[in-house]
């Protein structure tokens, strides 16, 4: 309450001195922040591997230099700064982070959590009516379970093991998930994941989901591989933050524990990233705090699919493997003609026309077990360490 009342009793001369000050000393921080990462770049081309603190360094100063370009416009051309508060309102990412103070800061963080939790919601509510699907090419072994889990929880009332929790879990594909989502739920949760913009058709928002969800992996194996212990705090809120995960409110040592369950979740249980973003989204919206894990995030996703889906995987599993019936692969085809004259139709009318070849889930086999070598050379290394100073 003080701070408001001095602000208000702060004259137009005052005010216009703290936003010169607050704008300069923005300046000698990007000035300061593109010589670390000149510095960051001359390591990386002599052959040296950043870590993620790098990584992440240099490629904020890239994304605030480019953002500089259409700022520097404002500053050059004279009574243009009086347009700059319209074009932050339509552009708010267009200031570099530099320039952003903390009550900026804060208000977007406050706008990004009022988003997720009306977002979270819809996605609760269309996920039930609409369901996930499995991929048609699912073996005679894999329908059992998935029909043997659902009977435990829909008819015997019995609690299924996580094992069998994570082996169902499994049997869901990042693209063939993606690929049929409605619109409004690609909307959802492209506005959930705090992607820049929700606008495009359906192809550019699939895009730009399957986009984020790479680099979220990529940047899953850094941290699993230096330790979510060497995460600063502000560090662990940013990365909980950027997956959903709610952060606001919540103590360095739970944010650390769901980090690391969303990291083995993910690399070691291969549990795909869209069911991850949706358990995310129902641990957000969670107003009875009847969830309080991602498994139990995850166990309430699965329970929410529909009784339709449920009925056609049980009849499945009547089915030798690889025996599927002319109708149903007639079906299936109908089905993906209707979703590709839907994805031509917004191409006629205006759409942009992206090369969507981003395969999340082929990309997963040879990224994991690179990452798992290198997992196991560091501790091969740190035992070598041991044994030496034990001598």
């Amino acid at each position: 309450m003080q701070v408001k009342s001095e602000d208000k009793k702060k004259t137009l001369k005052e005010k216009i001195i703290a936003s010169v000050r607050h704008f300069w000393d923005g300046t000698k921080l990007l000035v300061f922040e593109a010589k670390v990462s000149t510095k960051l770049t001359m390591k990386m081309m002599a052959g040296y591997e950043l870590t993620r603190r790098e990584n992440r360094q240099l490629r904020r100063t890239l994304e605030d230099i480019m953002r500089l370009v259409p700022f520097s416009v404002f500053v050059i051309i004279p009574f243009a700064e009086l347009l700059l508060p319209v074009a932050l309102k339509l552009f708010p990412n267009m200031l570099p982070s530099t320039y952003e103070s903390p009550t900026e800061m804060e208000k977007r963080m406050k706008n990004l959590r009022k988003t997720r939790k009306e977002v979270s919601a819809y996605l609760k509510n269309t996920v039930t009516e609409s369901g996930l699907r499995l991929p048609h090419t699912s073996s005679n072994d894999q329908r059992d379970l998935f029909a043997e889990f659902f009977k435990k929880v829909r008819s015997s009332g019995e609690s299924p093991s996580r094992e069998e929790l994570l082996n169902v879990c499994r049997l869901f594909k990042d693209d063939v998930v993606l690929d049929n989502l409605s619109r409004p739920q690609l909307v959802a949760m492209a506005r959930y994941m705090n992607l820049p913009t929700t606008f495009g058709n359906d192809l550019l928002l699939r895009y730009q989901i399957r986009r984020r969800m790479r680099q979220t992996k990529k940047d899953d194996r850094a941290i699993d591989y230096e330790g979510v212990d060497s995460l600063s705090v502000p560090e662990l809120q940013s990365a909980c933050q950027s997956r959903g995960i709610m952060s606001h409110g919540v103590s360095p040592a739970r944010l650390r524990d769901d980090l690391q369950t969303w990291l083995d979740l993910r690399l070691r249980q291969r549990v795909p990233s869209t069911l991850l973003v949706l358990s995310a989204a129902y641990r957000y919206n969670d107003v009875s705090k009847s969830i309080e894990s991602h498994y139990d995030a995850l166990m309430a996703v699965l329970s929410s699919i529909p009784d339709e889906l449920y009925h056609e995987a049980e009849l499945e599993v009547h089915h030798a493997e690889g025996a599927a019936t002319n109708k149903q692969r007639l079906e299936v085809l109908k089905e993906q003609d209707e979703l590709i004259k839907e994805e031509i139709l917004q191409v006629h009318q205006g759409g942009k026309v992206v090369k969507d070849d981003i395969n999340v889930d082929d990309e997963e086999t040879t990224a994991n077990a690179k990452h798992n070598a290198q997992i196991k050379s560091k501790e091969n290394d740190e035992v070598k360490k041991v044994e030496q100073g034990s001598k």
